[in-house]
């Protein structure tokens, strides 16, 4: 009798070590792995440009690890896994959950109509430290609080997180239904961009893992202050490969942990668990993705301004440290921490331009666009969302330049047409003389564009639309 065959759906979990549903779907059955491209979910959810690049290149290193045996679909999940139980000795369905609301609720309904036809369905947790339902306050009302809850379900809690190993052997039925090909999918844009973009990075899991070594062994030294500075080697650049499940937050946890503990080591756990808060705030408020979660932000007078909104988008908005970040975000798919947050405060305060118009660009743009974390930290910074920093915290980008890139690399780097303008005028060009400035060969207005708006005034017409609203 030939053995049974359990589907294993692969979704933000492209990995074979510490991957739950992997090492269970693998006990006394063949494993039949898929993974299926749902543009079912809604408009606003769909994958972005950038993503869609990134999860290429990492299907096929997965496909790569699980000998070539990797079967792509593209359509509603309900009808293809249906259509494989009908076709295949089917005797169980495993995946890892995703945290979405659509995908929970979509995931639900999986789970009712195969046990209604008496398939075997488990899920696990393959994606967070901590479940979010697991931790709620006295009263039973989730936590609002990014310190309250970190105390009470990281640090004072006596939770143990264990990694799974990569199963010894996987077997793998010798015949199944024809799967289609990896290009089927039609991931990658028919643009140069989508090659241009990838080019420095490499993806999947054993990169995923050598990248965390040379973390772990190089720029975990003075993390806690280093890693706001963006031409520093003090963050791990490993955001993307946890947002496609290349490797897991618990893989990252217990590499630290094993580390001696110092002042470093706790602030990088602490920024796992910004993770964890953004997903805890997603599950408890589905809505936060379109919903201001403080809703005196719902009368905030915002303006409609294209060419604001495109200056900036294009990195030419004539502040070099924005500008940096912006064409570092287009170019690679990528934006140091800190430069996030100053783009986000220029365009969300200095701008008035809507908190939702920046996230929807990071979405299409960012390899690691992660619909937790970027609208819980989109409303962070405008000031809307739980925990937020004060609206009146306005990121000034000629200052936030001069002290965090300090020697100009990152910003010159990004935007050439400054590369010989002394630092002394490097984050406010307008205010070198025009001897400096016929040095640099910058003409401004016409090779680098004059300042869009005047920083201190928008700093006050911020302020009073903030007001209005007290």
């Amino acid at each position: 009798m030939s053995q049974s065959i359990n589907i294993l759906w692969f979704r933000k979990d492209l990995r074979l070590k510490d991957n739950p549903a992997l090492v269970e779907a693998n006990l006394n059955a063949k494993i039949l792995p898929i993974f299926i491209l749902d543009d079912s979910n809604p408009k606003e959810n769909k994958m972005g440009g950038a993503s869609r690049v990134w999860l290429y290149h990492s299907l096929k290193s997965l496909n790569n690890s699980l000998e070539n045996k990797l079967n792509y679909y593209k359509g509603d999940p309900i009808q293809i896994i249906n259509g494989l139980i009908k076709h295949n000795k089917v005797s169980g369905v495993y995946w890892n959950r995703c945290y979405e609301p659509w995908e929970i609720s979509r995931d639900k309904k999986i789970k009712n109509l195969l046990n209604l036809s008496n398939i075997k369905v488990k899920s696990f947790n393959g994606s967070l430290i901590r479940e979010p339902w697991e931790v709620l306050k006295e009263d039973k009302t989730p936590y609002k609080v990014f310190t309250a809850l970190y105390k009470k379900a990281y640090i004072n809690s006596d939770i143990t997180v264990k990694t799974l190993n990569k199963p010894t052997k996987i077997n793998f039925p010798s015949i199944i239904s024809a799967s289609n090909s990896l290009d089927s999918l039609k991931l990658l844009p028919k643009l140069p961009w989508a090659k241009s973009i990838i080019k420095d990075w490499k993806v999947g899991e054993e990169e995923a893992h050598i990248k965390t070594n040379t973390f772990f062994k190089q720029g975990i030294e003075n993390y806690k202050e280093g890693r706001n500075f963006p031409f520093k080697k003090n963050v791990s650049r490993l955001s993307p490969h946890l947002h496609f499940g290349e490797i897991s937050p618990k893989q990252l946890w217990a590499k630290a942990k094993n580390i001696n503990s110092n002042i470093n080591i706790e602030h990088f756990i602490s920024e796992i668990c910004w993770r964890e808060f953004s997903y805890y705030l997603l599950y408890h408020f589905p809505s936060l993705p379109k919903d201001n979660l403080q809703k005196k932000f719902n009368s905030f007078p915002w303006v409609d301004n294209e060419f604001f909104f495109d200056s900036w988008k294009r990195g030419k908005t004539g502040y070099p440290i924005i500008d940096a970040g912006m064409r570092e975000l287009y170019t690679t798919g990528y934006m140091h921490n800190r430069v996030r947050m100053i783009v986000a405060s220029f365009l969300v305060k200095n701008l008035l331009i809507h908190w939702h118009k920046g996230e929807r660009w990071f979405w299409d743009c960012l390899f690691d666009a992660d619909l937790a974390n970027n609208s819980a930290s989109w409303q962070w910074v405008a000031g809307s969302g739980a925990d937020a920093a004060p609206y009146f915290r306005i990121f000034n980008p000629i200052t936030q330049g001069v002290k965090f890139d300090i020697d100009g690399k990152y910003t010159k780097q990004y935007v050439p047409e400054l590369k010989d303008m002394p630092n002394k005028y490097l984050f406010s060009p307008w205010e070198a003389p025009d001897d400096i400035l016929n040095k640099a060969n910058v003409v401004l207005g016409v090779n680098y564009p004059k300042p869009i708006i005047d920083i201190k005034e928008s700093r006050e017409k911020a302020l009073y639309a903030f007001s209005l609203i007290k």
